[in-house]
């Protein structure tokens, strides 16, 4: 009966994985076949670096090229700000918390990742933009720094858990190595820890670029969510899943608008699954040289 378990259970697994792989799959063939349909009519070169976006003009204009730049510039802000302070979080609970306090600090950075995006939306429109307005003069706080800004505190869980993660398995042997040797705890962590822990750091840096890429609610509500070529964090902006939730609800089913959306849809597959690949393999070569 316990082989008979274990047979059926290994092979549930192995259904479970493959079903996965197999919904993947599915997935993008059918994003290939609503969004090849707009390159009958469209250029490739000129959507992927076309600067106007104007889908229902006459004649209509498919660029994304200012959706990309807005999504690389709240991507790029939101980072910067997270991973320092992710990376500072990470240690603290890892190395430097009492371990009294450590569990309720990992429950708080997890609770972080519970929040509704659509909450830190609200509380962006409302808070976070007059604030930005304010201090800068600008004619609105809706702009692409706003996003960069809510953006990292939603990618703190997922870059400080990996972090944590990545510092707690370092061998102990490493730190002992390096006190006994006469270093201090903090030149223990920066020298030989954080050096050792590198690649569980680069994957929650690729995995928190991901999560930040991907959303969509809290953009669309931030940033402006206006198409134009961006040159400053502080002019709003429209990210590529923005547009989607924008617009795919009045794009008519069948035009060229709606086989457009789907094409940003490959775009964002692509690169989503290239973030994640990166990331899968800075945690195996951390895996690996351990």
């Amino acid at each position: 009966m316990s082989r008979k378990f274990e047979y059926f259970i290994e092979k549930a697994i192995f259904l479970s994985g493959a079903a996965s792989i197999v919904f993947v799959a599915l997935i993008f063939i059918f994003l290939l076949k609503e969004g090849l349909s707009l390159f009958s009519e469209v250029n490739v070169f000129s959507f992927l670096f076309g600067t106007n976006w104007y889908p229902i003009s006459d004649p209509p204009q498919f660029g994304i090229l200012p959706l990309i730049l807005g999504s690389l510039f709240v991507t790029f802000g939101a980072i910067v700000i997270a991973v320092p302070l992710g990376l500072g979080a990470a240690i603290y609970t890892a190395e430097v918390a009492p371990k009294s306090i450590r569990g309720i600090l990992k429950s708080g950075i997890e609770l972080l990742a519970a929040i509704p995006s659509i909450v830190l939306g609200f509380i962006g429109i409302i808070f976070l933009g007059p604030v930005l307005k304010n201090i800068f003069q600008l004619q609105s706080g809706l702009t692409a720094l706003a996003g960069s800004i809510m953006l990292a505190f939603m990618a703190m869980p997922t870059i400080v858990s990996i972090i944590e993660d990545a510092i707690v398995s370092v061998p102990k042997s490493y730190k002992e190595g390096s006190l006994a040797l006469g270093a201090t705890h903090w030149q223990t962590i920066y020298r030989v820890i954080l050096p050792a822990a590198a690649s569980g750091i680069l994957a929650a840096i690729m995995l928190g670029i991901g999560r930040v890429i991907g959303e969509t609610m809290a953009v669309l509500m931030i940033t402006g969510n206006a198409a134009i070529m961006p040159t400053s964090f502080l002019q709003p902006v429209r990210t590529l899943t923005a547009t989607i939730a924008a617009e795919m609800g009045e794009a008519v089913s069948g035009s060229s608008h709606y086989y457009s959306l789907f094409a940003i849809g490959i775009i964002l597959f692509i690169i989503s699954f290239i973030i994640n690949v990166l990331a899968d393999i800075f945690m195996h070569r951390g895996k690996a040289n351990r």
